[in-house]
């Protein structure tokens, strides 16, 4: 006859791998545990098929990567079709249907792991390289900005006078409006390192208001931006200082605009309870995104508003 202590075991041992809350005192857990499934089994209120002996999460089939890419392909045809014909239609369709996609798809991944408890040790290594390797091919997105900006400053061409920033350019003061948005954004990386390791201590109250400001602060700073632009003496087609400053410095704004998105989504999941001491890569992963912006606008405050106006 078929062991199935063995079996037994193995799915003991994985499901409470795959529930991080669930706490193992002694060996007589695990006894009750697989007593409880041998008198499942006998019943046949459950079957070995629909249990997991594996630690890797299979995902189910989704509607929302097909969804997605359509709402991508409405929304970038939308800007080509705002910018040469001066309709928005199309834009708005796209811009509505990935908010859809995106609060449907991340609703499922919260669920999965915050409830289902399909996020293992092995899968949560997957996110983490995951997100790595994002924030890795978003630092080359920056990189080729700040590359076309240092090919134009060390050697600037004689049709701009061969002089930088160019002749009738008025920059902004460096230790003006720019400060203060370096001042706020890096005290907006303070607060959330603050809430992080009030969350790993289970400090909850702590990690709320931490987020709070962090996304107050985030807030502030596109408003500053904002602000800066709307008062900003030269335009996109201004010559390449224009065009640098503007597509360096707004690309940063919409990720500015993204992480803080990001962090109140990680608010919202905080509030209901989803993170624990041991298990929250959704805060992680928002507070590497969120250094990662931090990190970028240093840069781009010391190379194109500081070093860029010498």
């Amino acid at each position: 006859m078929f062991n199935f202590n063995i079996v037994y075991n193995i799915i003991c041992f994985h499901h409470i791998e795959r529930r991080p809350s669930f706490k193992i005192s002694s060996d007589r857990n695990i006894n009750n545990i697989c007593i409880v499934i041998n008198i499942c089994l006998y019943t046949n209120t459950i079957s070995i098929s629909n249990l997991i002996c594996h630690p890797y999460h299979i995902v189910d089939e989704s509607p929302w990567p097909l969804f997605g890419s359509i709402g991508g392909l409405y929304l970038t045809t939308g800007i080509v079709s705002w910018f040469h014909l001066n309709s928005i239609n199309l834009f708005f369709t796209g811009l509505l249907l990935l908010g859809l996609v995106m609060v449907q798809w991340w609703r499922d991944i919260s669920r999965e792991g915050a409830i289902q408890g399909l996020h293992t040790s092995i899968t949560e290594l997957g996110l983490r390289w995951g997100i790595a390797l994002f924030i890795v091919s978003e630092i080359f997105f920056f990189l080729s900005f700040f590359w076309a900006f240092f090919h134009r400053r060390l050697s600037p061409n004689v049709e701009i006078g061969r002089v930088w920033p160019p002749f009738g350019i008025q920059v902004f003061n460096p230790f003006q409006v720019p400060l203060l948005n370096t001042i706020v954004l890096i005290s907006s990386g303070v607060r959330v390192t603050w809430a992080h390791h009030a969350l790993i201590e289970g400090n909850y109250t702590q990690t709320t208001q931490g987020l709070l400001l962090t996304v107050i602060l985030g807030v502030y700073f596109t408003i500053l931006q904002g602000l800066e632009y709307y008062e900003a003496r030269f335009t996109f087609a201004d010559r390449v200082y224009g065009s640098t400053f503007f597509i360096a410095t707004g690309f940063h704004g919409l990720h500015v605009l993204v992480g803080t998105i990001f962090l109140m989504v990680t608010l919202f999941r905080h509030s209901k309870g989803e993170f624990s001491t041991l298990h929250h890569f959704g805060f992680e992963a928002a507070a590497w995104y969120w250094h990662f912006v931090d990190v970028v606008w240093l840069f781009l405050y010391i190379v194109i508003y500081w070093w860029g106006r010498i």
